[in-house]
């Protein structure tokens, strides 16, 4: 697939950029395993179900309809996000490149602006992308708990970018959902072995190596 006209690319993170989708599904198991193996069960599959959604919408929902408590205090769900950020950070700044991520940044930079929409929150994500060496070639590198249609939205307009130029680089259907809202092209990343979440008219990609620049 040639890049090249293209205007931007937006591009998910875990997943897309970084092989590290893995360690996210088991830092949710970690973070719920005192409460037995079925609800360990359950968070897992709601993770893998919703991949792209913020984790603050995943501890609630986990909070209320799986373990059945009052919703969260503040200062319960900061303590989640503390624990979940202990599990993963270090782990996803040592992690594999997505195959072929790393050389389409580097070479895309140089052309358009590049940009990042996760469900990550913007603060762990910045200091993510920043050690991994990546923060020189995006324009902006945007979070949670901003949902990822709106965050689009806010790049393309910031930006003043014409969304059917702007491409949008995803591995779930938060992805492609936020990219059809916003009027954006979506290529979809899907890593062999998974199950294919997209449309069947969606294109996907085994990796990020077949994409020129």
């Amino acid at each position: 697939m040639n890049t090249e006209n293209w205007q931007a690319i937006i591009f998910d993170f875990d997943g897309v950029i970084d092989e590290s989708g893995d360690i996210k599904t088991q830092a949710f198991a970690e973070l719920y395993r005192a409460h037995g193996e079925h609800i360990v069960t359950e968070v897992v599959r709601y993770h893998c179900q919703n991949g792209g959604m913020s984790r603050y919408l995943k501890f609630r929902y986990f909070q209320e309809y799986l373990l059945n408590n009052p919703p969260l205090t503040a200062e319960e769900e900061n303590t989640l996000d503390q624990r979940f950020s202990a599990l993963v950070i270090e782990a996803v700044i040592a992690s594999q490149a997505v195959a072929g991520a790393e050389a389409l940044i580097q070479k895309a930079a140089s052309r358009m602006p590049l940009f990042v929409a996760s469900g990550t929150p913007e603060h762990e994500l910045r200091t993510i992308v920043e050690r991994r060496g990546l923060a020189p070639y995006f324009t902006e590198v945007r979070g949670s708990p901003l949902s990822k249609q709106t965050l689009i939205a806010n790049i393309i307009a910031t930006h003043s970018l014409t969304p059917e130029r702007v491409l949008m680089i995803g591995d779930a259907m938060a992805d492609y959902h936020g990219a059809a809202a916003n009027g954006t092209a979506f290529l979809g990343r899907v890593r062999p072995g998974d199950n294919n979440p997209f449309p069947a008219h969606v294109k996907t990609v085994p990796d990020l190596c077949a994409l020129t620049i």
